[in-house]
């Protein structure tokens, strides 16, 4: 018992000080926030809409071909909004991962880190609200306007027929592309979960030397 308490303990303090040293060349590197922020914002607009052409063309390349112009601009209000909420997400992430750091126990320091998963799962219903709203707006610009709350109500059905019979083929077009949506507001996770990994594997390496 205590050598798996201890095991966990030294691969919680190798993940900190790799998760340390990130931050600290993230603060070397950031310089001002004015300079900073529109350069962010840019990169995760940029990858947005990115993930919309991917996910649209591989996903519903027909529905695209069928309404060029629709879907043509509805990548615009995709990547201003999607980036807004990255960007926020993304300095929430540092600030906890600050605070993360200044934790003396592996449970409140896995409890800081899991925040992520409850964005991750914001992010969820951001895209969904995303959609909805940009697909509404395209359409008054259009002239062809949609009830907001209808469309709404659509994608919730389409988010809940996906729970419920993940396999149906409509739904795992829709998983696909939640999925490739939500890459910009995993990383986060993703950047955790390699660190993690990382100070498993170094730990055990480290092991195996002694």
């Amino acid at each position: 018992m205590m050598e798996t308490q201890s095991r966990q303990q030294t691969i919680i303090t190798i993940w900190k000080q790799s998760l340390g040293w990130l931050l600290a060349y993230y603060d070397a590197k950031r310089g001002k926030l004015k300079q900073f922020l529109p350069k962010l914002f840019l990169f995760f607009v940029v990858l947005n809409i990115s993930c919309y052409w991917w996910a649209m063309l591989t996903a519903y390349p027909d529905a695209f071909f069928r309404e060029k112009v629709h879907y043509f601009l509805v990548q615009f209000p995709v990547g201003f909004l999607g980036a807004f909420f990255d960007t926020l997400s993304f300095f929430v992430t540092i600030f906890i991962a600050k605070r993360a750091l200044k934790t003396t126990s592996t449970k409140s320091y896995l409890a800081h880190l899991s925040v992520d998963l409850i964005i991750a799962i914001i992010a969820t219903w951001w895209v969904l609200f995303v959609f909805s709203f940009s697909g509404w707006l395209i359409g008054l610009i259009l002239q062809n306007p949609e009830s907001l709350v209808q469309r709404n109500y659509a994608y919730e059905q389409r988010l809940i027929e996906a729970v419920k019979e993940p396999t149906a083929t409509n739904n795992l077009k829709n998983i696909y592309f939640g999925v490739i949506m939500g890459i910009s507001a995993m990383l986060p996770t993703f950047t955790h979960s390699i660190i993690s990994l990382y100070s498993v594997s170094k730990y055990f390496t480290q092991k195996n030397t002694d």
